[in-house]
């Protein structure tokens, strides 16, 4: 679902439209009439099962790529499950399975991979977190060996991989030295940070890459028992999303997986909790390596549920309000001297137990207190006075039209998107109703959403309980790190504060007083080799025109003329530099 909802990263940015008119037809989807307590149901194109040992499985064919198919080992198994021994052991036994297999020795399982074209990255890779650990494969379809083998593949993967004492030692020195480097500067600061946004969880003492002492003397013994213990079927699902059968695809699994024994008196899999606190929590790291300096803002929250027709209007409402929220956080980056380089409002899950809504602001050097103050005033201007209606109805606008964009290019999706959204069905119960049903959800509450519903959202989310201020930095000469009783100065500070109502000019006029005159064709022809119709107008502008099918609702546009800034003189350079992107702000006008 949230691929096509895009929970966050619909509000990291701005959707351009990219034309006016379309050559497809129009969209007719019917609201739903569901009532709000209904639960959402399964995606009838879906096809999902479970097998006697307690393995589920997810299959949908998918045209895009052609002749390709992403299959995923999903396991409901990570770093909150190991014990004290065996601390970053989770990670350990992801990479054990590419060193040897029931069916591929040692190297012979990458070996095997490379030959027929996959590449480890893109094709072949596995990853594991507090919580998850999945296996993921990109395959041909085309050739029915290679099916049977990325299956048999995945099997070994759930219950037969090796663990030789001589693999196991060759990758203790690859997970240490992967510790040591610690994934880049943003990695280790978070791994700093996340002991105090997670403070007094067993996830702040769980992280994914482990205690190096634990890394460097763990027992073989620690680590297979990890394996044997958490590697069961009822904990798994396999994801299949692919140009195929899938009939053939679902006696594939059931012929491989069911050989998978359920294990006895298994322990439960448990949910860890992460306790809510009064005071603010400070999380402040810095890096040799980092490249920016950033402040983020986390309210924590509880797991809100997902899996009601209500839950999913709920969902609508809170992106109307991050959509606007960054629209204002936007224009403050292109005013003069703004104070942050990118201000986000965002909301997403922090773990399996704890949901969080989170401001951020990107700044210069130095710049954590001007950013902050700056995210905070706005924050709190919505809090005193809201949104204006016509943010909203633009909002909404903006909403439909991306959701009717999506449920045009529906068939252009490709398979790694819905293959990673039941991958989440699985792990979080996040429904998977189907884009032609979300498309009817859109339809029916968009419109009917109101602005005070929106507005008092912001006193449901900023407030002082739970809340964790997260600063990273260069560890670097003339960077100053602030200390926590500054931020916590600050907050109070602003929030004393009188802050001016939000004022929005939208300019009345066009740009231009007057459009270009209308120019006749004046001839025409076509570049047969490249798929090209030209025309040359009669003003002497050239036209190229190039149909492709590559998406259903989008025509894009593109012009140039011989010259550019090279021919503007020293005093003019600057305006002449700089004027194409000027001209995209001149409606922007701040409080």
């Amino acid at each position: 679902m949230r691929s096509i909802k895009s929970v966050l990263c619909s509000a990291l940015g701005l959707w351009l439209a990219g034309c006016a008119a379309t050559a497809t037809a129009p969209v007719s989807v019917e609201k739903t009439p569901d009532p709000l307590e209904a639960r959402l149901s399964i995606d009838p194109e879906v096809v999902t099962g479970e097998l006697a040992n307690g393995l589920r499985y997810v299959i949908s064919k998918n045209a895009k790529p052609e002749k390709r198919a992403e299959l995923r080992l999903t396991i409901d198994v990570g770093s909150i499950l190991e014990e004290d021994q065996q601390q970053g052991l989770a990670h350990f036994a992801e990479h054990m399975a590419f060193n040897g297999t029931r069916n591929f020795a040692k190297q012979e399982l990458v070996d095997y991979l490379e030959s027929i074209g996959m590449r480890s990255g893109a094709d072949l890779n596995a990853a594991t977190s507090f919580d998850t650990t999945v296996y993921m494969l990109t395959v041909p379809t085309d050739r029915v060996a290679v099916m049977e083998q990325a299956f048999q593949i995945m099997e070994d993967w759930a219950h037969g991989v090796s663990y030789e004492p001589e693999e196991i030692e060759k990758e203790r020195g690859v997970v240490v030295e992967e510790w040591r480097l610690g994934q880049g500067a943003g990695r280790r600061m978070l791994n700093a940070q996340l002991p105090i946004i997670l403070k007094d969880s067993r996830y702040a003492e769980r992280l994914p890459i482990g205690e190096k002492a634990v890394l460097d003397t763990f027992d073989h013994a620690a680590l297979t028992d990890f394996y044997r213990a958490w590697y069961r079927p009822e904990l798994m699902a396999v994801i299949a999303v692919g140009d195929f059968d899938p009939d053939w695809i679902e006696e594939r699994i059931t012929t491989y997986f069911s050989r998978l024994s359920p294990a006895a008196a298994a322990p439960e899999r448990p949910l860890y909790r992460v306790p809510d606190h009064e005071e603010t929590l400070f999380a402040i790291a810095a890096d040799p390596e980092a490249t920016n300096s950033s402040v983020t803002v986390y309210y924590k929250q509880d797991r809100q549920p997902e899996g009601s027709v209500g839950d999913y209007r709920r969902h609508l409402l809170q992106s109307l309000y991050h959509r606007m929220l960054n629209q204002r956080l936007y224009e403050r980056t292109v005013q003069a001297e703004p104070p942050y380089l990118q201000g986000v409002s965002t909301q997403g899950r922090m773990v399996r137990s704890k949901d969080a809504y989170m401001l951020r602001a990107v700044v210069v050097d130095n710049g954590i207190d001007r950013g902050l103050e700056a995210i905070l005033q706005e924050a709190r201007r919505v809090l005193l006075y809201g949104f204006s209606a016509a943010e909203l109805e633009r909002e909404k606008k903006a909403m439909l039209r991306r959701i009717e964009q999506a449920y045009r290019e529906r068939d252009k999706t490709r398979s790694d998107r819905f293959a990673a959204e039941y991958k989440r069905s699985f792990l979080t119960g996040e429904p998977i109703p189907g884009l032609e049903y979300e498309y009817g959800f859109y339809k029916s509450f968009v419109p009917e959403i109101e602005l005070e519903e929106v507005n008092s959202l912001a006193d449901r989310w900023l407030r002082t309980g739970n809340r964790v201020i997260a600063v990273s930095a260069p560890a670097k000469e003339g960077v100053e790190l602030p200390q926590g009783e500054d931020l916590l100065a600050l907050f109070a500070d602003v929030a004393a504060r009188d802050v001016a109502p939000y004022v929005e000019n939208v300019a009345a006029h066009s740009l231009m007083e007057q459009g270009p005159p209308l120019a006749a064709i004046g001839a025409r022809d076509t570049i047969p080799e490249l798929g090209l119709t030209r025309w040359r107008l009669q003003n002497g502008a050239e036209v190229l025109l190039k149909p492709t099918d590559f998406k259903n609702d989008e025509v894009l546009f593109a012009a140039s003329s011989p010259g550019g800034f090279s021919l503007a003189s020293d005093a003019e350079y600057i305006a002449a530099r700089t004027t194409d992107g000027a001209v995209s702000y001149t409606h922007l006008t701040l409080p």
